[in-house]
């Protein structure tokens, strides 16, 4: 199982960047891929999340209603698309994939759980 990101960069508060997460080695269908970030001196935290069983979906409360994230079943790919960022964004983010596709029902309750397969990660820099 592969997971690659892409589309990390500096942007200005304000700004928009759409992180890619390409999965290969998966039954793409059959999970739920997941967002997360850590910033510095931080915990990993839950960002958004999508199951492509069904399409229900995910996003902590401090990116609602500036983060959108879709998935592209052709192509084994989600995205999440960061609009209005601010500089408290700033973080790693990785890309995650559950195989048991719970991963949307674990992060609305707050659980802990563990991810099977992790992306390297993909820095993102928001300036003031």
């Amino acid at each position: 199982v592969q997971l690659v990101e892409s589309g990390g960069g500096v942007v200005q508060t304000g700004g928009s960047l759409r992180l890619s997460c390409a999965a290969s080695g998966v039954t793409f269908n059959d999970y739920a891929i997941g967002w997360y970030r850590q910033a510095p001196g931080k915990e990993r935290e839950g960002v958004s999340a999508i199951s492509i069983r069904d399409g229900s979906t995910y996003y902590a409360d401090s990116v609602k209603g500036r983060f959108t994230i879709s998935s592209d079943n052709a192509k084994n790919t989600v995205y999440l698309q960061m609009n209005s960022l601010e500089p408290e964004d700033t973080a790693v983010y990785y890309c995650a994939a559950d195989a048991s596709g719970a991963l949307v029902y674990v992060l609305t309750q707050g659980l802990v759980y563990g991810i099977d397969y992790w992306g390297k990660g993909t820095l993102v820099t928001v300036s003031s």
